[in-house]
């Protein structure tokens, strides 16, 4: 166990919060996590507060403004490189899911390799954002659809699918030129902790090092989400008592939201 969280650059205490760098000390407490098959402590994980939670949509803001202007197929290519650290640290990281979720090691791996091929079919996608020509009836001219990134999209994923969920969303987004925060669930930290550390060098390196911010942290911070008019979109992944709490207060303030329940 501990070669692989040594591999993952997690230690005995994490924290769970990474706006565009690691917050050191975060307000939210503390969560272990557990392997369930043992009932044994992995590691623990300094939960986000609301303050927390707010400096990362406001890394997440700040990376937009840059990201957004980025070509789709510069974007496509900072992806890629995600796609191969992720193919770099399957077994690492499918073991860690094997770990603190309860899959089978094959079923974790498994995992992993669904966040490269939605990696490797976003790259695809960043080649072909199309829009349509149309033909004007005024002369000399024509009108075209283009589409715009919507801004901070926010990610709420469950435990039974810790790292490929944030995937599904998140790399599909940004070749779309959003950025996303995401909140894990309580039950499975680690895996976001440690899906974050592969992220972030390669986010840095491009210059967009809060595209992908993390805030592992309880139900305020759900809620605080589901209210947050800086967020256009929420998706979020769990039980229906969970999605229409969601979906009400996202559509309270006229916002989208994305449930998988």
């Amino acid at each position: 166990m501990n070669d692989i969280l040594k591999e993952l650059g997690l230690g005995a205490v994490n924290s769970g919060v990474y706006t565009d760098s690691w917050v050191e000390q975060p307000g939210g407490g503390e969560l272990v996590s557990f392997n369930p098959a043992t009932g044994e402590p992995i590691a623990t994980v300094l939960m986000a507060d609301v303050a927390d939670y707010d400096r990362a949509v406001e890394a997440a803001e700040r990376a937009f403004e840059v990201w957004r202007v980025m070509p789709a197929p510069k974007r496509g290519e900072v992806v890629r490189q995600i796609g191969n650290a992720l193919r770099e640290k399957k077994a690492a990281l499918g073991a860690l899911v094997s770990m603190e979720c309860g899959k089978i090691r094959a079923e974790g791996e498994g995992e992993v390799q669904e966040m490269i091929d939605i990696a490797d079919f976003a790259v695809g996608l960043s080649r072909q954002l199309y829009g349509l020509t149309i033909h004007s009836e005024r002369p000399s001219h024509r009108m075209y659809e283009q589409w715009h990134p919507l801004g901070v999209v926010g990610v709420i994923s469950a435990f039974n699918f810790p790292v490929a969920v944030w995937s599904w969303n998140a790399l599909l987004a940004g070749v779309c030129g959003d950025s996303v925060v995401w909140k894990p669930s309580e039950e499975t930290p680690l895996t976001a902790v440690a899906t974050t550390k592969i992220v972030e060098p390669i986010l840095r390196a491009h210059g967009v090092p809060g595209l992908f911010p993390l805030v592992v942290g309880g139900r305020d911070i759900g809620a605080a989400m589901a209210n947050d008019r800086r967020i256009p979109l929420v998706s979020a992944t769990g039980s229906c008592t969970m999605g229409r709490s969601v979906g009400e207060a996202v559509a309270r303030r006229l916002g989208r939201s994305l449930l998988e329940l």
